[in-house]
């Protein structure tokens, strides 16, 4: 048991990337739409490209969305309602209309009376003919209505014949103008207000009882095909009833190839291909990348862009898959290029698109789109930290989606009159949201803790807290560090390692020498040498010192790790030389171990660079009336005791880099010297 988890620790960084990539896998997987796949691919009014298709099951035709949307209003319009009668309310309207009738319309007054009442009564027998009702929310349709009296049919009609409360007064208005009792229209009017009540009441239970029994009678297929019916041959115009049939098979064939019998099946072969995917990844990382590779915080980093950018255009296409061109899928390549490299952030951008292959409609037009807005991303950003290049490369991605976009629609179309000008404005926004990267970077530094060139660019600034206090503390070291930082510039420039990575490093590196300063020659202004008072051993102890001082200095500042590694390795496990003689003149059994930097040596080319520049620049100060060939064998001499000494083993540089490095020196401290071109004599 003890052996298994001494295993188990040994392997964990292995055993995480592992879990990683199961969960990623599961979780893309679970994202994924829940439907088989159509393995034909075909638009209306284009030639059908595959073979000649026959039917490969019996399967009904399908009605159009809008075929089925006026099938239902139709029946929403013309489905029975049921109304409930109340009988005795015609006899009290009529009673209460006598009763009511002598106060209004006083013999002495009215000479016409028996007119005037007679024409009232009709009016009432008019208005209950059908019946009143008090439902006015109800809309005039061509319903048929049918009137129950304690739940018997008594009579139906249209439902225009019924009078709603609404109407009754416009009726009133009417009847008393077509027969000539304008005069006595406001007496009446408040008659005919008082008694007048509902005798009709909506059944809505019934009533909507049967319109869902008429909704569910919708067939929502308009005939069939039998199985080895010919479909469609190849060549032929997708049109008409063949686009209708070639949709219902579609649709038959998904919902018949993703059921019960089979579910675990699909599910396991998308697992498979979304597995393989994210397989290559890994295996590009660890032969390419695999600095990336071994930390798992990064490794974590990139599986969880990749998932976001899945999750956000699932949410989209199920939202309303129109939109799908809103997700900003540049930001993913703009966010790795910003904290690893082109190279590794075009491939992931490439991984990421062919994933969402699976979820997105027109997958072909999508990816191609895609992936060449990714390439348009890597080729064009450049120094993400300035402002301008950002916007820049956004408004080109934001060009090349939009010609690429137009190209496709006029493939499909064959001309503009159809051109959907809001997609134009889709890609607008998408743009818009690209520009979010600058923040995003921030909380990934922040949450992840990397380093991207926005922070570097911020830490290089002379004027930070850490900087200024090394300028007072250690005027000579900060002199010394900004020259050892425009020459690992120009050198990392040369061979295209990232500038401003190690210009931060240069700048920071020396920064243990706060801690006491004037043991340090650049330092020492009084002619007072503080070595004079110490042994050998305490010298070499003080000065190596400064690096442990220097990485606790940048942990309790908060440097970035990136940062730190130049503080550690600027010396690799090379040996204090001058005090290490020093002490051999008195002592033959002297441990060089005593007197050598605790290391590591450089690990990659921007903190070998920084080595060379660092050893170059101290060391130059010594130099007595300098001269090109002086400079040569200076810097020859210095750089190959290096590389004798394997301090570049660990370090991804090549022969042929160190020797571009070699002139970039040379030529810079000719500069420093001003030094003329040395003519013969």
């Amino acid at each position: 048991m003890k052996d298994l988890v001494n295993k188990f620790y040994k392997n964990h960084a292995l055993v995480y990337k592992v879990l990683l990539f199961i969960v990623t896998t599961f979780l893309i997987v679970y994202l994924f739409p829940k439907s088989g796949k159509f393995k034909y691919d075909f638009e209306k009014g284009k030639p059908w490209q595959s073979e000649t298709l026959y039917a490969p099951f019996d399967f009904a035709i399908q009605k159009t969305p809008k075929e089925l949307e006026e099938e239902k209003n139709q029946i929403e319009t013309t489905t029975i309602k049921y109304f409930n009668l109340d009988p005795d309310i015609k006899g009290n309207v009529l009673n209460k209309y006598y009763k009511s009738f002598d106060k209004v319309f006083p013999d002495s007054i009215y000479t016409s009376k028996n007119e005037i009442k007679n024409f009232g009564k009709d009016l009432i027998e008019k208005l209950y003919e059908y019946g009143v009702t008090n439902e006015d929310e109800l809309i005039a349709n061509k319903s048929t209505v049918t009137i129950l009296k304690d739940r018997v049919e008594v009579g139906k009609t249209d439902f225009s014949n019924i009078y709603r409360q609404s109407q009754v007064k416009p009726k009133i208005d009417e009847e008393i103008k077509k027969n000539n009792f304008e005069e006595y229209s406001k007496p009446l009017s408040i008659l005919f207000f008082n008694i007048i009540e509902p005798n009709l009441t909506y059944n809505k239970a019934l009533s909507d009882t049967a319109l869902q029994e008429r909704l569910s009678s919708i067939s929502h297929t308009r005939g069939s095909i039998e199985k080895e019916t010919l479909i469609i041959s190849k060549g032929e115009i997708v049109e008409g009833n063949k686009f209708l049939i070639l949709s219902s098979l579609e649709s038959e064939y998904e919902s018949q190839v993703w059921n019960e019998s089979n579910y675990n099946l699909i599910l396991f072969a998308y697992t498979l291909l979304v597995a393989l995917a994210l397989l290559m990844l890994l295996l590009f990382l660890r032969k390419y990348r695999l600095e990336v590779f071994n930390n798992n915080t990064k490794v974590t980093f990139i599986f969880f862009n990749i998932f976001l950018m899945v999750l956000l255009t699932t949410l989209i296409v199920n939202y309303d898959s129109k939109y799908i061109y809103i997700v900003p899928l540049a930001i993913l390549p703009l966010v790795l290029k910003a904290f690893f490299d082109a190279r590794l952030g075009l491939f992931t951008h490439v991984i990421t698109v062919l994933l969402l292959g699976f979820i997105v409609p027109n997958s072909y037009e999508y990816m191609f789109l895609q992936i060449l807005a990714g390439i348009v991303t890597i080729l064009t950003v450049s120094e993400l930290y300035k402002r301008a290049n950002l916007f820049i490369s956004v408004g080109q991605i934001t060009l090349v989606y939009i010609i690429a976009y137009f190209a496709f629609f006029l493939i499909h179309e064959g001309s503009m009159e159809t051109l959907k000008w809001d997609t134009f404005g889709l890609f607008v926004l998408c743009g818009l949201a690209t520009l979010f990267v600058q923040p995003l970077i921030y909380i990934y530094e922040k949450f992840f803790g990397l380093v991207s060139d926005v922070s570097l660019l911020e830490l290089s600034d002379t004027n930070s807290k850490l900087l200024k206090k090394l300028s007072n503390e250690a005027p000579g070291t900060f002199h010394h560090s900004l020259n050892v930082a425009n020459l690992a510039e120009a050198a990392a420039n040369e061979i295209g390692a990232n500038a401003m990575l190690i210009r931060v490093g240069a700048l920071y590196h020396d920064i243990g020498k706060m801690k006491n300063p004037t043991y340090f020659t650049e330092n020492q202004s009084s002619g007072l040498n503080p070595h004079d008072e110490l042994s050998p051993k305490e010298s070499a102890t003080v000065i190596i010192d400064h690096v442990i001082k220097g990485i606790e200095i940048a942990k309790k500042n908060n440097l970035p790790d990136r940062v730190i590694d130049f503080i550690r390795t600027h010396h690799g496990d090379s040996s204090v030389y001058y005090f290490y003689m020093k002490e051999k003149a008195k002592d033959e059994n002297v441990d060089i171990a005593d007197f050598s930097y605790p290391g590591p040596k450089p690990f990659s080319k921007e903190t070998a660079i920084l080595m060379m520049c660092d050893s170059v620049e101290a060391a130059s100060k010594s130099l007595k009336e300098p001269t090109s060939t002086k400079i040569n064998d200076f810097v020859e001499n210095i750089l190959n005791k290096q590389m004798d000494d394997g301090q570049f083993l660990n370090a991804n540089i090549t022969f042929k880099e160190i020797q571009a490095i070699k002139k970039v020196l040379k030529r810079k401290l000719a500069n420093i010297y001003h030094l003329r071109i040395e003519y013969p004599e």
